[in-house]
């Protein structure tokens, strides 16, 4: 038989694997917004904004529910500018799967945009660039336009995408 010694060990040693265990499987928060002067020429001007699924309307009204179905958890927000003449902002979009992401993204390609080599697949447009990266779904949209437009957005889009 054992004793209860034997058995309250046996307990604790139990409790802390699962503690360990459980430690193990939490995701690390990660921080996909490049910070000011990490990719050439773009400085961040803005805090990071979260929000839940349940308060995305307070962000994207009219279109949440689509991003809702297709199984977002949180969209962050961050605003940019590039060289005191391009003001972007880089949204990124946590689903909670990746056919989420990939929902979304294959509702944004049309004839007019071009596919570019970011994540797991992605598309370009004259002011924005859209991918996706897992469960992850990052839209860059720039305010106005100019010659060097597309470029810049492609540069930011990569220093996120290599943060995510």
């Amino acid at each position: 038989m054992f004793s209860k010694k034997s058995l309250k060990s046996a307990a604790a040693a139990f409790a802390f694997a699962a503690i360990v265990a459980g430690a193990g499987c939490k995701k690390a928060v990660v921080d996909p917004f490049p910070a000011s002067g990490a990719v050439a020429g773009w400085q961040k001007t803005s805090d990071t904004r979260v929000f839940a699924a349940k308060d995305l309307w307070q962000y994207i009204d009219g279109d949440a529910d689509h991003y809702i179905q297709s199984g977002v958890v949180t969209t962050s927000t961050s605003d940019y500018n590039y060289q005191n003449h391009l003001e972007a902002v880089v949204d990124v979009y946590t689903m909670g799967d990746s056919a989420g992401a990939h929902n979304i993204l294959a509702g944004d390609e049309s004839q007019s945009g071009k596919s570019v080599s970011l994540g797991d697949e992605g598309v370009a447009f004259e002011q924005s660039v859209t991918f996706r990266k897992g469960a992850a779904l990052v839209r860059i949209v720039a305010y106005n336009s100019t010659p060097d437009t597309q470029q810049a957005l492609l540069a930011l889009a990569h220093g996120v995408e290599a943060k995510l």
